[in-house]
């Protein structure tokens, strides 16, 4: 199989793929992501955060938007953990232990709820 044809095959099987399973994919690429960054350099280490920040931007943007279809507390909580995440990545030494906790468990979620 060439590079062309696996990248379509992958593309196909994504595209079939539950929402939630591909959501807790994103999440525990970017886990491993942090993971690495803990032995890693300060450039690895700002990727993985920078890398966080925006997924949790992202998790944030969608819990606001008003066309979001789950429960208005589940909406708040997401955006004020987004908040927390946030607050925590902004210190001047980020702990990538709670950065990593936090993921898992909403990955851990998301695949319950698939």
């Amino acid at each position: 199989m060439n590079a062309s044809n696996a990248l379509r095959a992958y593309g196909a099987t994504r595209a079939v793929m539950d929402p939630r399973v591909q959501e807790a994919d994103v999440f525990r690429r970017v886990i491993g992501l942090l993971r690495a960054a803990t032995e890693a350099d300060d450039g690895r280490r700002a990727r993985a955060i920078a890398d966080n920040r925006r997924l949790w931007l992202a998790v944030e943007s969608a819990a606001a938007h008003p066309s979001n279809l789950l429960p208005e507390p589940l909406r708040a909580g997401l955006i004020s953990l987004g908040r927390a995440v946030r607050r925590e990545m902004d210190g001047a030494a980020p702990d990538l232990g709670f950065l990593i906790s936090v993921n898992e468990q909403i990955a851990a979620g998301l695949t319950e709820a698939a």
